[in-house]
């Protein structure tokens, strides 16, 4: 569904992304792990399009996107939640949302689709007309990923989604996140809290310094000794 083939990143002359290779097929939730700095976001803004491959394929259902601008890779169902939220803190819950299905034209299926977020964030059809930037860490977190959906995502690029948040909320979140699997999106996951993101996910890769150093299953990430060293605190 999604493929990454031989990709090179660059920041002017410093390569971020040496040469990625990584695949996320229908149904899974595939994790990306690694600490501060190795790349992490920098393949989910090389997919959105937001940063360009120098070198490489970025290929979604058959296509290469590589030249596509973001707002052309949304229209074919790439949905990037970026880390820190990012929501419009001076705009409600209702704006934010509405905002998040700007490339939906049918107000019927508008409806239908904030009755969907609502179901799966409770918390959000209470503060609809709340401002964004006046509610909770994981309140913000949850507007983040229900603004995503709004635009029905073939597949769901999550940036560190339970960062700075507490661990009852980071619970919920991945709750969230394999109940929106459930119902049929992929995501591909970039996450620090790594066991957390193992637990949850079908495969997963290990980037260090711009190369996938690690893939597999992530049972067998979760059991290898260089991953519980470096990421799982063993």
């Amino acid at each position: 569904m999604l493929e990454l083939r031989n990709v090179h990143t660059f920041y002017g002359k410093i390569e971020a992304l040496k040469g990625i290779n990584l695949k996320v097929n229908k149904g899974e939730i595939v994790c990306l792990i690694g600490a501060n700095g190795a790349g992490k976001t920098t393949t989910l803004l090389t997919i959105s399009g937001i940063v360009k491959p120098k070198e490489g394929d970025v290929i979604f259902d058959g296509k290469t996107i590589n030249n596509y601008s973001p707002d052309k890779i949304v229209k074919l169902g790439i949905v990037h939640v970026p880390e820190g939220r990012r929501i419009f803190p001076e705009l409600t819950v209702e704006e934010n949302l509405i905002l998040g299905a700007y490339i939906q034209k049918d107000k019927q299926k508008i409806k239908e689709n904030l009755e969907k977020v609502f179901t799966l964030f409770p918390i959000l059809k209470e503060r609809f007309k709340q401002l964004g930037g006046t509610m909770s860490g994981g309140e913000q977190q949850m507007l983040a990923i229900a603004r995503g959906l709004m635009s029905e995502p073939k597949i769901l690029l999550l940036d560190e989604p339970s960062l700075g948040l507490a661990p009852k909320i980071v619970e919920r979140i991945f709750d969230i996140i394999t109940e929106i699997n459930s119902e049929g999106t992929p995501i591909l996951l970039v996450e620090q809290n790594a066991n957390m993101a193992l637990q949850i996910s079908t495969r997963g890769y290990v980037i260090e310094t711009g190369k996938i150093i690690l893939e597999g299953s992530s049972k067998e990430l979760l059991n290898n000794d260089e991953v519980k060293k470096a990421y799982l605190g063993e």
